[in-house]
């Protein structure tokens, strides 16, 4: 097979891949195409960090295989993972718009494969593609809404109805069905210390509430990967936990 041959099966699938990322849905095939041939793959291996946190790199990626954590290191060194991606959602963007250093860190948690483009050719991409600029927008909207309802979640819950509803919401874009409506199994390659920082919360509190979930039915944790034992015994338990959190709540 020719090498023109392995290109062109290379730009087909990539082309494919990208219609189906609703940043890319609306625009047309000759538009679609000059993306995937400016859009340029990288492998990155287990805990492999994509970016730092103040990084002067504007590379935007599209996962297209494997998930990406993003968090944020205090002053004192301390992590906060902030969102899990997976196949076909944007990371990277808000510095390739803004020009400003990155925010967050990027990390690989399980073998990845990443498309990237460069900031000023996505930038001129964005100025000669109407539709891409308003897929853009939509993407960024979505974005802001999950923010705000993360901070719902904080306003609300405990730290317990926290984590709950992290792993609710991870289910329902990434879990695999065991049983129709009651088990269901989500891998999001995290050990509980990262569990922990998504809810701001210590790592044996984490440790010792997953423990008592098991004992009650609700969930398991076993080497990264959350299995839910009784789905609307968790939505209802998470539920219960509708309340502030009081300063005297052990993390």
């Amino acid at each position: 097979m020719s090498s023109s041959q392995i290109n062109d099966e290379v730009l087909l699938k990539r082309t494919s891949f990208l219609q189906g990322i609703p940043l890319f849905a609306e625009l047309g095939e000759a538009d679609l195409e000059i993306l995937t041939r400016d859009f340029h793959s990288r492998k990155y291996r287990k805990k492999e960090i994509i970016f730092h946190q103040g990084d002067d790199s504007r590379v935007l990626y599209v996962v297209m295989e494997g998930k990406v954590r993003i968090f944020c290191i205090s002053p004192a060194g301390n992590e906060t993972s902030i969102r899990i991606f997976s196949a076909r959602e944007m990371i990277g963007e808000f510095s390739a718009i803004d020009d400003e250093p990155r925010s967050t860190t990027a990390q690989a948690v399980e073998d990845c494969t990443l498309l990237k483009m460069g900031q000023a050719r996505f930038l001129q991409c964005l100025r000669e593609m109407p539709e891409l600029a308003m897929g853009l927008i939509k993407q960024l909207v979505e974005k802001l809404r999950w923010t705000t309802d993360y901070a719902e979640t904080i306003a609300q819950y405990d730290t317990a109805g926290r984590l709950l509803h992290i792993i609710l919401h991870y289910n329902e874009a990434l879990g695999k069905e065991i049983k129709a409506g009651k088990r269901y199994e989500l891998d999001l390659s995290m050990n509980q210390a990262d569990l922990a920082s998504l809810v701001g919360a210590r790592r044996e509190w984490v440790n010792r509430i997953l423990r008592d979930w098991s004992k009650c039915g609700l969930i398991e944790y076993k080497h990264g990967k959350i299995t839910i034992i009784d789905l609307p015994a968790v939505e209802e338990e998470r539920d219960r936990r509708t309340e502030l959190y009081t300063d005297d709540e052990e993390w």
